[in-house]
């Protein structure tokens, strides 16, 4: 791995953690490094006949605590560092939420926009064939991640059923509801992040009702809007690909959403909603009490950070915030809720859809929804209280939180101290 590299920005906050807690060295040696990563190109059929490769990742960070978890992202810019840098989250985040997970991560090469629909097919039945022995209910489980989605993770699930001759549906999570999927995973990401922001609300300063500013109106930034504008608050300003709007008196959520749903831009929306364009970096600016980017990696960075007003942002994509704007935010008095804590309502639910593929018996979405908002309390809780007791960051807490746990589990298999007698 380069210096620099997005994993060695990451790695950062594990030696922060580490700082905070007595750590046998084994422990710190075991995290530095992914344990396995495959690369391998997919060859599939076009439909024009010609045949077409494309450049594939599997990474099993670390499976100290339980078989490794993580998403498969389709996105033409994947590279094996973002995908270890994304195990590696993963492995923190199973461990905040003590679920009984690694960290994994998987990524094609290709902009799914170019395909026909029989070729990402294709191309997800490919993946599969490539990794049917890498994966498994016990030793690696992928979800959906960037460009993926429930089809998607249908038809993995059925070629790794073709290719084992067993229906085994706990081998991936995320499915269509029809082929063993758990009810509440489609909004799981955005409703834990509302559920950890409500039950803070008051240590945040965002009591009673608030303004909302979301970067990425993809899946988890469209059911983000909704949940909060159900609540009371008025989402001000959204952003996709090509731009951004913004309306201080607030955005009819219910019809942006209807926009998008229908193929349209959000700033197509702009004049129909009664807002104003802006570029798309400047969402990261606009007046909002809270915060929300729900997109890629690194997009408040130290030349934006300066200018963002929220006094909280909520992390619902990986790695939104380098460690350079971690600091200038941290400086202005931000809260940030870090995306191993914030964002981990989607992995849990995907925990949930496994247990219940396991034991063959189905929860109903209340049940669903309570068991989330627990868990999101109760980890949220214990993170906000390290972090005023140590007088640490939100993230460094959620790092500290998560390590003690990894240590716990590496450090029962034997250290130095133990093998030196």
């Amino acid at each position: 791995m380069t210096d620099g590299s997005l994993l060695d920005r990451a790695l950062v906050r594990l030696e922060e953690a580490a700082s905070h807690l007595q750590i046998d060295q084994d422990v710190i040696e075991k995290l530095k490094y992914p344990r396995e990563t495959t690369k391998t190109r997919l060859l599939i059929r076009m439909d024009d006949g010609s045949r077409k490769s494309f450049l594939a990742w599997r990474c099993r960070y670390d499976d100290t605590r339980g078989p490794t978890k993580g998403g498969i992202r389709f996105h033409p810019e994947s590279t094996i560092e973002e995908v270890e840098t994304l195990a590696f989250w993963m492995t923190f985040k199973c461990a905040v939420m003590n679920l009984p997970y690694g960290g994994g991560k998987g990524a094609v090469r290709v902009d799914p926009h170019t395909l026909s629909k029989t070729e990402l097919e294709r191309l997800s039945r490919a993946y599969m064939q490539a990794f049917a022995t890498t994966v498994g209910p016990d030793r690696d489980i992928p979800a959906p991640d960037v460009y993926t989605n429930a089809m998607i993770m249908g038809w993995m699930a059925d070629e790794y059923n073709q290719i084992t001759g067993s229906v085994t549906p706990a081998v991936i999570t995320g499915k269509p509801i029809a082929l063993g999927g758990s009810l509440g995973r489609n909004d799981a990401t955005a409703r834990g992040g509302f559920y950890l922001v409500r039950h803070l609300a008051e240590e945040l300063g965002l009591a009673g009702s608030h303004t909302v500013a979301i970067q990425g109106f993809g899946n988890a930034g469209q059911f983000y809007a909704q949940l909060a504008a159900a609540d009371g608050h008025r989402v001000v300003a959204v952003s996709d690909s090509t731009g951004a709007i913004y309306r201080p008196g607030g955005l009819d959520v219910a019809r942006l959403i209807a926009g998008k749903t229908a193929g349209r831009r959000v700033t197509e929306l702009a004049a129909e909603l009664g807002a104003t364009i802006i570029a798309a970096d400047e969402l990261i600016g606009v007046e909002a009490d809270l915060l929300v980017p729900a997109a890629l990696e690194e997009m408040i960075t130290q030349a934006n950070a300066a200018t963002v007003k929220a006094r909280v942002v909520l992390e619902l994509a990986n790695g939104p915030v380098t460690a350079e704007a971690d600091k200038i935010l941290s400086e202005r008095g931000v809260i940030v809720l870090p995306d191993i804590l914030a964002n981990a309502g989607g992995v849990t639910v995907s925990y949930f859809e496994w247990v219940q593929n396991r034991q063959g018996f189905y929860w109903d979405l209340e049940e669903i929804h309570a068991r989330l908002k627990k868990m999101m309390e109760r980890e949220g809780r214990a993170v906000w209280d390290i972090a005023k007791d140590r007088s640490v960051s939100v993230r460094a807490a959620a790092y500290i939180h998560a390590l003690g746990r990894l240590s716990t589990a590496i450090e029962a298999h034997g250290t130095q101290p133990f093998f030196a007698g």
